[in-house]
């Protein structure tokens, strides 16, 4: 089982910008006992450990859930449906990650 930051560092390392170029965001992930967030700007991707102080969106779920989600063993739109995903925000923002997320 990856660490989060490990995961984190997954995400930031595959992700495109050439794809989110006009994408600005701040993104909270309550995971359990564990708090991280990305920032999306201008088609770059920073990965911050701790709490943002006003994230556009926040998503709550289990850190097992996450890593389930990330190694796309767990559908986001299944997750969300049946409650393992909450999230607080602008869900358009949220709607976006699933592509800089997925597996």
């Amino acid at each position: 089982m990856s660490t989060l930051n490990e995961i984190f560092g997954k995400i930031v390392e595959r992700f495109d910008g050439s794809k989110m170029s006009d994408f600005a965001a701040t993104v909270q992930f309550d995971l359990g006992d564990g708090q991280h967030y990305l920032v999306f700007e201008g088609g770059n991707i920073a990965h911050e450990e701790g709490t943002a102080e006003n994230p556009d969106a926040t998503i709550t779920m289990t850190a097992d859930d996450f890593q389930d989600l990330t190694s796309g063993e767990l559908n986001p739109m299944a997750a969300f449906m049946s409650g393992k995903i909450k999230v607080k925000g602008d869900m358009g923002i949220v709607m976006k990650l699933q592509n800089v997320l997925g597996g």
